[in-house]
């Protein structure tokens, strides 16, 4: 092996071979390896960034899982009760991968300024609410803080705010319809203490976040009454499974709802990026491997007189097919190097620096996130190297249809 290596060193280091006719189809083929790689890391990194992204927001807003009554709406907007005293709540004792199950409540209502108007779903939560969650898609201000005493302070979204021209600090008026009793409306004043932009239209047009009592008190419930209960998991990857456990160990009266479900038509489009992903994968795999394949066979063709002359000296055709193959598995390391080098550097510039922007209206975030793992990366570079390879195994099989006396005489 050491020596097939040598030979094949001194095949890719001889100024022959830089100067000979198949340098620039060498040079074509390590350039295709290194631009398909590139575009192999830019789609998975983006691809998996903006899915995970989405994801990510969608769970911060809703949970993964939401228990409700069977009247509740895709809003979760309920005007049936729950009680607190359940089996699975604050813990589920007989699932495992469930990190929280947090308790809220909905309901519909106008936010009214001097000039305008504008239709609203305060969803309220508790003390012990996963605020962390929205840290990053806070735009001014800052997150609530409940106490023992029923909080003013409320969460809205950046949209929200600028079609009635609100500001963080700015006090507003709400006017809440009663299910019961006197027809005139419930008249609440809240303080705006934070601004969110999701990026979600769905959250961004209706919610605004505040104290579940506060809704407690407009349906004139009891303290132990709330609309439903999201649930945390510990693994996205187990939502159906989790999902499914959960629906089973529910009462009758309840119902649950993956958020998988519940916004269908955002996992939908989502699952597409996969596709995506694997079209591009191919392709540029594909690519690469025709440029390694016209590479190898110019070589060859090139090399004729050496094939002939290591056959006459004893050397079988799989040891001469393994120096040409030792030949351009060193070429595919030097494309992977230069790919990974500027595919790697332009991935970290858009994730420290997000150069790239998008349409929130369409890809609901502001610049093209991205996921880099090491894990990808390796998977990448070494599927491109063993498809190469095995892919290059057919045209080297030309080197045992060499003579050696014909092969001397090649010209």
């Amino acid at each position: 092996m050491k020596l097939e290596y040598f030979i094949a060193k001194r095949l890719i280091t001889t100024k022959n071979y830089k100067s000979s006719i198949s340098a620039p189809i060498i040079k074509i083929a390590i350039t295709a390896i290194a631009l398909g790689l590139i575009m192999m890391l830019i789609s998975v990194a983006t691809g998996l960034g903006l899915k995970y992204k989405i994801r990510d927001k969608i769970s911060a807003f809703s949970g993964h899982v939401v228990i409700s009554n069977y009247d509740a709406n895709e809003t979760d907007l309920s005007l049936n009760s729950i009680s607190l005293k359940q089996d699975f709540y604050p813990k589920f004792k007989t699932i495992t991968g469930i990190k929280k199950v947090e308790p809220f409540a909905v309901k519909a209502g106008i936010i009214r300024t001097a000039n305008a108007f504008e239709g609203i779903l305060l969803k309220g939560v508790g003390a012990d609410y996963n605020w962390k969650a929205l840290q990053e898609y806070l735009v001014a201000g800052r997150l609530p803080k409940f106490g023992e005493s029923m909080s003013q302070e409320v969460l809205i979204s950046e949209l929200i705010a600028n079609r009635l021209d609100l500001k963080a600090g700015d006090k507003i008026t709400t006017h809440f319809i009663k299910e019961t009793g006197n027809k005139l409306p419930n008249v609440r004043q809240f303080q705006i203490v934070g601004i969110y932009n999701s990026g979600l239209q769905e959250f961004d047009s209706n919610f605004v976040i505040g104290d579940l009592r506060q809704v407690q008190r407009l349906n004139r419930w009891k303290a132990d009454e709330v609309g439903g209960f999201e649930v945390v998991l510990a693994d996205f990857d187990k939502i159906e499974e989790k999902g499914m456990a959960i629906y089973e160990e529910l009462p009758s009266t309840l119902n649950s709802q993956t958020i998988v479900e519940k916004y269908g038509n955002i996992f939908n489009w989502i699952a597409m990026f996969d596709f995506n992903i694997a079209v591009i994968l191919v392709i540029m795999v594909i690519v690469a491997s025709i440029n390694m394949i016209v590479a190898l066979l110019v070589l060859i063709l090139e090399r004729t007189q050496m094939i002939g002359v290591l056959k006459a000296l004893g050397a079988n055709n799989w040891v001469i097919r393994k120096i040409f193959l030792y030949n351009s598995a060193y070429l595919i390391a030097i494309g992977l190097f230069w790919g990974n080098l500027f595919g790697i550097g332009l991935l970290l510039i858009q994730q420290y620096f997000g150069l790239i922007k998008l349409d929130p209206n369409l890809y609901y975030v502001k610049e093209a996130p991205v996921l880099l793992r090491f894990t990808d990366v390796l998977w990448l570079n070494g599927g491109v190297v063993v498809i190469c390879l095995v892919v290059l195994l057919i045209p080297s099989y030309l080197i045992t249809k060499i003579s050696p006396v014909k092969a001397m005489r090649f010209d």
